[in-house]
This record gives structure tokens, C-alpha cells and sequence, in this order.
């Protein structure tokens, strides 16, 4: 694997400094919204947004939370962020105020960059705190400095604030299974390895044009703007891919060569393919991962991209990436998510911490410098994950994820053993969309379950006892205004009794193997 820097926050120094290219600055590193940003313009933006973070007391280790869609103000809040020896933490447009407040505190962040098309939402949030962190707007907000008029001012922060590789450059925040967010903690050494391993398995170069639809606050998304900086690369940064027409456009224009994506965006793109035949020559390789790629999907994706390698992976945030299948092998190893990414190691134990023999079902362990600091905050969560590893006081992850690995070595995923739901790429805490149907008054119980789909990974579907004047898309409905859009079950089944073990617990077995009604794949009753 080709030498990097240690240091994250060196990523867009390195890609102009030691290139020996002349006209390095002039490259171009992101097109966002249509716009071409070079390495020197994206540069300019970080070292300023650090300036102003450092003038608002932002030091070494201290975090940022950058609240923000797809755009070149939270790329360049990224590398600002590890410019001024900060700590970024991406929250998800997408997310209620509620949920924001918590990662706020928990983190204890130093500043807020953010936008005021989202004021409602961080407002709320910041509301009563009692440390409010320093609030960077871009556009008009009562009370926040105007983001534009203190870069404007600001003097760039020409060099890095001094850290070590084993600080932290990231917290990512995930679900977890007592409903409350948990912050992944990633070094800098942990995040530069992670993306050097990745370049190297993918066989990328300087002349890729990298498509991101994914939200920078999905590690999938983050890691594509991290790699197309660290080759000296160009991102193709959109927003979502819910404007299908003007995304299809863009990877025409830019001629797209990388294209990530999870299986919910293959099968809208598929979709169109049917209505009417598409085809990108450009694009020489296609990834998928946050959901097994559906076999029926690779014909299809065949047609329209014609020149690519096809990637299937699995990972999760708590080491990024695990496993890849060489695209030579596709068609050989059906249901294979492949072999341990470059520079880690993985093997199966059984639930006494025995080695499983191939064939059989263990749980997955990872060993690798990519492997998480632990949890912020969160000792007793983290001592679940990062078990004793091979050698004297290593800590190597626990997936607690169910896997066979046949005599090659290739692993094939079995089954999940928490309660987590995995559903279009984002991982959806049972217990966090339970306490937000709770609150929907004449809701009286509710269970959440995740089921098998061969497009979202897993649909949320929800088992609900309620007052007569409640129907199912009511309840969809109110659910969506307290919750991220990727939450919202996706079935609400009306019930009138929801079954029970013999020590009185909901049976969510049960419940997840239950077949829905056929009355409705949306909304259901079952009474």
C-alpha cells in the first residue's frame, strides 16, 4: 500500500505539496452544485474556516459540529476543522432537533457551522443549552455570526495546529441500541490508513471523478471526499439522489469514472433504465455496501455501465470498511462479500470465543489500525465492541455480526445479532423510533422490528396498539415530524395485542418473522 501522511488534517497540504505538480492548485477538487472548486480555492476556504473557529476558541481536540447538506462550505468545514487541531462532527441534515441537542451535549462541541435553511431545527437545539457552542451560520440568523462575513475577515490558518496521529480527527455518530446516539471515535492515523486501503483495493488514481449522492455524514459519503483529496482527485458532489434527471445529467457532463451507491439508488436507477435504456461508458467502477447488492441487480447494472468493475463490500462505522469482492469474482462467489480490505485481518469465533471451522456460523471479529478509539462518553458501550485481541493489550472489533467463511476465505453474511436496524444505507435504533410513536397520544404500545427487503437492506415496520380514532397513516404521518425520513417505518401494522415471552417482554421474534397483511405494504392493519 502506497505511504500517506499520518495526519488527516495533511490530506489537502499533501495533495498540493508533494506532488511535484505545478498546476496542482489549479486541479479541480469538487464540483458542488454545478460549481468547479480547485484544490487552491478549497484550500483557502478550509484555512479560513479554521482561522475562524481558532478565533472562537476552538483548540486542539476540541469539537465541531458541522450541521450542513452536500455542498463546498462543509467539505471546506472538514478540513478546517482538522486544520485548527479541531474534532469534526457530521450530523445529518435530516436531523430533528431533538437528536441534535443530544450530540451537541454529549460532545460537548466548541462550534456549530451550519446553514439557516436549517435555523429551525439548531435553534431549537441550542435553546436553554448551557454551554452553546460558537455558531458559524451561513445566511441570515439571529444571534450567529454570519459565516460569510467571518471568512471574508478572517486570515487564513496557513499551518496545522500541531497533533499526533493518535488524536482524534472525528466523531461519526450512529444508532444505538438503547435508542440514544453513539459518537465513534476515529483517529487520524485510523482515517488516513482507512483511505489509503481503500485506493488501494478500488486501484484508484489522480484522473478519477468521484460521484457522491451520499450525505457527508454517512461515513460512505465522507470517505469519497476524504480519498478524492488524498489522490489529488475531482468529487462530484450532489446533494441526494432525489433529482434523479439533473444527477444523470451531471454524471454525463463531468464524466463520472466512480460511482458509490447503496442498493435503494441502484434499483431507482434501474428503474429509469427500464423506462428508458441508459448508459454511462465513463464509469470504470461501482460500489455498493450499507446493504447486500440484490443478485438480480447485476444484469441490469451491467447494461448501464458497461466498462465498470462492479465492488460489493460490507462494513460498518466502527472501522468503515471490512470486507471486498475483486469484481472478477462476482458471478464465482454469489453471495460473498469477499476477503478483509488490504492491511487488516478478520476470522469468526463462536459465542464461547472459539475458532469456527469454515463452513460453520461465527461471529465476525476484526482486527486492524482502522478499528475505532471506542465510543465518546461511552465506556460500557465500548467494552462490547473492542474485545482482547491476539496480542498483549490489543482491542480488536466485535461486529456481533453472524458470518460463515468457506475454505477460500471468502465471508458470507448470515444474520445481525443486535436489534439494530441497517435500512437504505443508515443504521435506525428500534428503541429511539418506539419512544417517538409513544408520544403520539392514543398510541398505547408499540414494537419495532426490522425485515428483510430486497432494496432498503431492512424495512422498519412497526406493530402498534392504539385508540380506535388512529389509523395507520396517521400515525406514519405524525411520526415523520420527529423523525429522520429514514426512520419512519415504513409499515405500520394496527394490532390489537402485541405477543409476549414468558417473562413478559415483547416477542420481537415473533413479530419480525409475522408476514405483513397483504391489505398494504405502506400502511397495514391487523386486527
Amino acid at each position: 500500500m502506497a505511504e500517506k501522511p499520518l495526519k488527516a488534517q495533511r490530506l489537502l497540504h499533501e495533495s498540493l505539496l508533494q506532488r511535484g505538480d505545478p498546476d496542482a492548485r489549479e486541479r479541480a477538487a469538487l464540483v458542488a452544485d454545478g460549481r468547479a472548486h480547485t484544490f487552491g480555492q478549497l484550500l483557502d476556504a478550509a484555512q479560513r474556516m479554521a482561522g475562524a473557529l481558532r478565533a472562537r476558541g476552538v483548540g486542539r481536540g476540541d469539537r465541531v459540529a458541522i450541521y450542513l447538506e452536500n455542498c463546498a462550505t462543509c467539505a471546506a468545514a472538514i478540513f478546517g476543522t482538522l486544520i485548527a487541531g479541531g474534532v469534526f462532527v457530521l450530523v445529518n441534515p435530516q436531523t430533528r432537533a431533538g437528536k441534535l441537542r443530544f450530540i451537541l451535549e454529549d460532545c460537548g462541541a466548541r462550534a456549530l457551522v451550519t446553514d439557516s435553511a436549517l435555523r429551525p431545527a439548531f435553534e431549537e437545539a441550542l435553546r436553554g443549552l448551557e454551554a452553546p457552542p460558537a455558531l458559524l451560520c451561513a445566511g441570515e440568523a439571529k444571534g450567529a455570526d454570519s459565516l460569510e462575513a467571518a471568512l471574508e475577515r478572517t486570515q487564513p490558518l496557513a499551518e496545522p495546529v500541531p497533533v499526533i496521529p493518535l488524536d482524534l480527527a472525528a466523531i461519526l455518530y450512529t444508532s444505538g441500541s438503547t435508542g440514544s446516539p453513539k459518537g465513534v471515535m476515529q483517529t487520524h492515523q485510523a482515517m488516513v490508513f482507512t483511505v489509503g486501503s481503500l485506493i488501494e483495493y478500488l486501484c484508484l488514481t489522480q484522473d478519477e471523478r468521484i460521484l457522491c449522492v451520499l450525505p457527508l455524514s454517512f461515513d460512505y459519503g465522507l470517505y469519497q471526499l476524504l480519498m478524492a483529496v488524498a489522490l489529488g482527485a475531482c468529487l462530484v458532489l450532489e446533494r441526494s439522489f432525489t433529482f434523479l434527471g439533473q444527477v444523470l445529467g451531471r454524471m454525463r457532463e463531468e464524466r463520472v469514472t466512480v460511482f458509490p451507491g447503496v442498493p435503494t439508488i441502484f434499483a431507482t436507477l434501474l428503474a429509469a433504465h427500464r423506462r428508458a435504456p441508459l448508459c454511462f461508458p465513463s464509469v470504470a467502477r461501482l460500489t455498493n455496501t450499507a446493504a447486500a447488492l440484490p443478485e438480480p441487480f447485476v444484469g441490469g447494472l451491467r447494461e448501464v455501465f458497461p466498462h465498470a468493475r462492479i465492488y460489493k463490500m460490507y462494513g460498518l462505522t466502527e472501522c468503515k470498511r471490512v470486507s471486498y469482492l475483486d469484481p472478477g469474482l462476482i458471478d464465482a462467489k454469489p453471495g460473498s462479500v469477499g476477503k478483509a480490505i488490504p492491511g487488516t485481518e478478520v476470522y469468526l469465533l463462536s459465542e464461547e470465543g472459539k475458532p469456527v471451522p469454515p463452513g460453520e456460523t461465527g461471529i465476525l471479529y476484526v482486527r486492524g489500525p482502522h478499528v475505532m478509539a471506542g465510543y465518546w462518553n461511552r465506556p460500557d458501550l465500548s467494552a462490547e465492541m473492542l474485545k482482547p485481541g491476539k496480542l498483549p493489550g490489543e482491542r480488536v472489533l466485535c461486529t456481533h455480526d453472524l458470518f460463515r467463511m468457506d475454505e477460500q476465505g471468502f465471508l458470507y453474511f448470515v444474520a445481525r445479532t443486535d436489534d439494530i436496524i441497517k435500512t437504505r444505507g443508515e443504521k435506525v435504533s428500534p428503541v429511539e423510533v418506539e419512544t417517538a410513536l409513544h408520544r403520539i397520544p392514543g398510541v398505547r404500545e408499540a414494537a419495532v422490528v426490522g425485515v428483510p427487503d430486497p432494496l432498503l437492506g431492512e424495512a422498519v415496520r412497526a406493530y402498534v396498539v392504539a385508540d380506535s380514532g388512529l389509523t395507520a397513516h396517521s400515525i406514519r404521518a405524525t411520526s415523520a415530524k420527529h423523525l429522520e425520513s429514514y426512520m419512519v417505518p415504513t409499515q405500520v401494522i394496527l394490532c390489537e395485542s402485541l405477543p409476549r415471552t414468558s417473562n413478559g417482554k415483547v416477542n420481537k421474534r415473533r413479530l419480525a418473522e409475522q408476514p405483513p397483511p397483504a391489505a398494504s405494504s405502506q400502511a397495514s392493519h391487523a386486527r
